[in-house]
């Protein structure tokens, strides 16, 4: 990812979210404030949630699928469990830029590694 000019690293799991988020890239979204726990951005199309849990709580780093919105969410504060909300993996490295007020623009690229 690159926030912002900011290079951000993360891992995504293995899992049919990440795999269909996978297939959506490269991506450039905005990224909008939340709830002052979180940056969202809306996606081009949902994605497939087969054999996803029913919701999860979400880490400082985690980069999530909610979908009842169908948006994705990358998390700079711990937040309580959100029903709905699945993991796509999580950031390895500092998470201060996506602190920063407004909107940030967000490159995703995936990597082989």
């Amino acid at each position: 990812m690159n926030v912002d000019g900011v290079p951000i690293t993360a891992t995504l799991h293995d899992n049919e979210t990440a795999r269909d988020f996978i297939s959506l890239l490269p991506l450039t979204l905005t990224l909008s404030d939340y709830a002052s726990a979180e940056k969202i951005s809306d996606l081009p199309r949902r994605l497939s949630t087969k054999g996803a849990p029913a919701g999860t709580d979400a880490a400082v780093g985690d980069i999530a699928y909610y979908t009842p919105w169908g948006n994705l969410a990358v998390f700079y504060r711990a937040s309580g469990y959100a029903r709905g909300l699945v993991k796509l993996g999580a950031i390895a490295s500092d998470v201060a830029v996506l602190r920063g007020p407004g909107q940030l623009t967000t490159k995703i690229e995936h990597i082989e590694g």
